[in-house]
């Protein structure tokens, strides 16, 4: 019943994301861009894969197969009968190096450097106005990088952020879309955010021709593993 049920939302989310696209955008004004931590780094190939420490339950698909890519530090391989099918991206951000997201813990209520009972009610409530103002950021850069790219060719929106678990964290789901004016989906992205008071726990995915790391080559992959990742990422031993 899962594979069945997760098969047709995720038919169901490719069909009514350009529709949706339409009532988001108009609605949406990105904030002033700030500087963005996504940034891909070269990994250390003497360094273990960190999915190889925090992966939980890894679910998939029939006949797909979920395990940390060999070689790649912060990639999470995703294949059916040895054809790889796309690959999720960790990159984790120690606080101290983010003074941005900084500024949004105190604006929260949560200063550097406070203890915190990641378990309580009020921690809860506290971090998701830092992560939803982050993920703000983070749809305003998008939105400002590919309207450069591609003008008025290509409309633009995000999906709403939703409060999920992410280990034992209280992280954010969230998405972003370019969608062709002809109608199709240009590119798809969908990602997980958490804090663990010291690091930025960032899990990301595509499908977006224009990306190297992080992507699924086929957007209805994309769509099928999609509820699979959420299950992924709320047993990951974080933190």
């Amino acid at each position: 019943m899962l594979r069945l049920y997760h098969l047709l939302l995720g038919s169901i989310l490719v069909v009514l994301i350009p529709v949706g696209a339409k009532f988001l955008l108009p609605q949406f004004s990105p904030p002033k861009v700030v500087e963005s931590p996504a940034v891909t780094k070269l990994p250390n190939p003497n360094q273990e894969n960190i999915w190889q420490k925090i992966l939980g339950n890894a679910p998939a698909p029939t006949n797909w197969q979920v395990i940390a890519c060999k070689g790649n530090v912060a990639l999470l391989c995703v294949s059916s009968k040895g054809e790889l099918l796309g690959t999720v991206e960790i990159n984790v951000y120690p606080l101290a190096n983010n003074d941005d997201f900084q500024k949004k813990l105190v604006a929260a209520g949560i200063p550097p450097g406070s203890q915190v009972d990641y378990q309580s009610s009020e921690y809860q409530t506290q971090i998701l106005p830092a992560l939803r103002a982050w993920v703000a950021d983070q749809y305003a850069t998008f939105v400002k990088d590919r309207q450069g790219e591609y003008g008025k060719q290509i409309l633009f929106s995000d999906y709403p952020p939703q409060p999920v678990p992410i280990g034992k964290l209280q992280g954010i789901r969230y998405g972003f879309a370019g969608l062709k004016q002809q109608g199709g989906v240009q590119e798809q992205h969908i990602g997980h955010v958490a804090f663990d008071g010291t690091k930025l726990y960032v899990i990301t995915t595509a499908f977006d021709p224009g990306t190297q790391t992080g992507k699924f080559e086929k957007l209805e992959n994309l769509a099928i593993f999609q509820p699979y990742l959420d299950a992924i990422a709320s047993d990951l031993r974080l933190p």
